[in-house]
């Protein structure tokens, strides 16, 4: 619940300056009519229903490309149902809430707001007092705002954190769960917004779509995904949506406040122009079927999960997968991560360069090790602190060792996990389990086009550049089949953030959200072609094998196919 306070001096400087920025600073984007007015048709906001009885917010009015077109359409309501300018003032009192921030944006707002009434035939003084009851020269997130709303509407700041004043952030995230991570300012937008809302009330966002798939988006999905409906999406990656360029592709996002989860009707956008927006509308308001148009899906109750709307065949292809097939740690496959050292020109040399007992170093492959899918060793060696049990070792039991610790002391000592232990001042951050070696395993760097997946057949010990797979069911050279497919890189590539360049993040995170039969679910046949297949240079062979392990028609794997392309299209272009 939203509480009252009492703002301190440095808070309230901090708002003030805020509310003085330039546009840029403050997030202000304005908005093409033609997205006004889509919005305000999904979210129901028409004039054949009496508007006058009804309550909208705009949180964040600016120009008011939201205010002045939803005011408009109030007025034609208002007087088809019998209203009087004389009594408007009254009747029209609680029917709009907007808030600004920006003092300079907010008067001249007023002005406009207030003309409209005039021209429409209400009596300036009357005008001034609606415009006055109205509209709000505050924070949005941090102003007092009475009731509940039947629709929310407009076009949220779009602010990163490191341009919000400490103190102020630091209320903000006080207030709003949903201020996650590196979250932008719109996202606790949506939640107070959410809040908001009355019984069956409908929110309308122009905005980045980001939340959707990133990290910090997770806890508004799943708040989403557990008291609203998701009712339409229109990706405007396309669309010209804004009078001003922005770094963020925009989405169109209709949330329903509903105890019942219905079907969420979806437009991807690509390919479409701003013209097409009023068609687009209508078809999703259709009840008849609009197929090749607006996809249909069911979204999960109570997840946190990324939603791919702008491609729902995959998003519902991957939600089979999911519901049929083990997570990869489920199969009883292990995805770990190599060892970081804290210090790695003291801890890793080329084999020769580190004058320590044999016991003490071990042979270390690291990503640039990974070369056209075979490992092609550099011949660099791992200062091991650890024995064989994974317990530090007895430094004065081994004089060579010790003689070269001393030596790098004051850069081994300075690391944080040496502060932390005292008497463990030369371990490593992480722990060298010696196992591990001899252990064969698929290896996987992390940041790549596309995946990379090799054997080691247990001869090196994995740098932290590089995630390792084990498996004591699983025949490694099958899973390396599975892993290489373009179902592999589809999978990773729904769950992670692209880095610049277009490349794509193989994080431990990610490698568990492949899926997988069991091993012994997989026939003798079956077993025997993903060896065969597995070190092949033709992808189409790799997929059609794999294809068939999970069943897939030949529409899902075109799908697939598809999807991977483009992903390794994207491979060195700015993401």
């Amino acid at each position: 619940m939203f509480d009252s306070y009492e703002r301190t001096p440095d808070l309230e400087a901090a708002i003030i300056a805020m509310a003085n920025h330039n546009e840029t600073n403050r997030g202000a984007v304005f908005t093409r009519p033609e997205v006004v007015e889509s919005i305000l048709d999904l979210v129901g906001y028409s004039i054949d229903r009496e508007l006058h009885t009804m309550r909208l917010l705009e949180p964040s009015f600016g120009a008011g490309d939201f205010l002045l077109a939803a005011v408009r359409r109030l007025l034609v309501s208002y007087q088809n149902s019998g209203g009087a300018t004389a009594k408007a003032g009254k009747d029209l009192r609680d029917a709009i809430q907007a808030v600004e921030i920006h003092v300079e944006t907010y008067d001249q707002t007023f002005l406009n707001l207030k003309n409209v009434l005039v021209q429409w035939g209400m009596r300036p003084r009357s005008a001034s007092y609606l415009c006055k009851a109205w509209l709000i020269n505050d924070d949005f997130l941090l102003a007092s705002i009475k009731g509940r709303f039947d629709f929310v509407v407009g076009n949220p700041p779009y602010v990163r954190q490191e341009r919000i004043n400490s103190s102020l952030l630091a209320e903000y995230r006080r207030r709003y769960k949903t201020l996650f991570d590196r979250a932008d300012l719109y996202v606790p937008f949506f939640e107070r917004s959410l809040d908001l809302l009355s019984d069956d009330g409908v929110l309308g966002y122009i905005c980045a779509n980001r939340w959707l798939k990133n990290r910090y988006g997770g806890p508004l999905r799943e708040k989403i995904s557990s008291g609203y409906w998701l009712k339409y999406f229109v990706g405007m990656e396309s669309f010209k949506a804004f009078f001003s360029d922005v770094i963020a592709y925009p989405a169109i996002t209709i949330i329903q406040r509903s105890e019942k989860i219905g079907v969420t009707r979806a437009v991807g956008g690509e390919g479409e122009c701003i013209s097409s927006l009023a068609a687009i509308t209508k078809a999703l308001r259709s009840r008849g079927s609009a197929r090749g148009v607006v996809e249909e899906i069911v979204l999960k109750r109570d997840s946190d999960e990324p939603l791919l709307l702008d491609d729902i065949p995959r998003l519902a292809l991957l939600r089979r997968i999911e519901r049929d097939f083990h997570t990869i740690e489920q199969a009883q496959c292990k995805v770990g991560i190599g060892v970081a050292t804290g210090c790695d020109r003291v801890y890793i040399k080329p084999r020769g360069e580190l004058p320590v007992e044999s016991e003490r170093k071990l042979p270390i492959v690291m990503a640039k090790d990974l070369i056209g899918g075979e490992i092609h060793w550099g011949e660099n060696e791992l200062l091991n602190p650890f024995d064989e049990s994974g317990a530090l070792v007895a430094i004065d039991e081994y004089p060579k060792f010790k003689r070269y610790l001393m030596k790098h002391h004051g850069l081994i000592a300075a690391r944080n996990v040496a502060r932390r232990n005292e008497l463990g001042w030369f371990r490593t951050i992480d722990k060298v389990h010696p196992e591990l070696l001899k252990t064969p395993k698929i290896l996987v760097p992390d940041i790549k086009g596309e995946g990379v997946f090799v054997i080691d057949e247990g001869r090196y010990y994995p740098h932290h550049n590089l995630y390792f797979i084990t498996s004591r069911e699983w025949d490694l050279r099958a899973l390396q089949a599975v892993l290489r497919s373009s179902l592999t890189l589809m999978t990773v590539a729904t769950y992670c953030t692209r880095m610049a360049g277009g490349f794509l993040r193989f994080q431990a995170q990610y490698l568990r959200r492949i899926r997988v039969p069991a091993w012994n679910d997989v026939d003798s046949t079956m077993r025997e072609r993903l060896v065969s297949v597995a070190r092949s240079n033709s992808q189409n062979e790799i997929d059609k094998v794999v294809g068939q392990l999970f069943g897939l028609n030949s529409e899902d794997a075109e799908h697939v196919s598809r999807v991977a392309a483009s992903i390794r299209a994207n491979k060195g272009k700015v993401a």
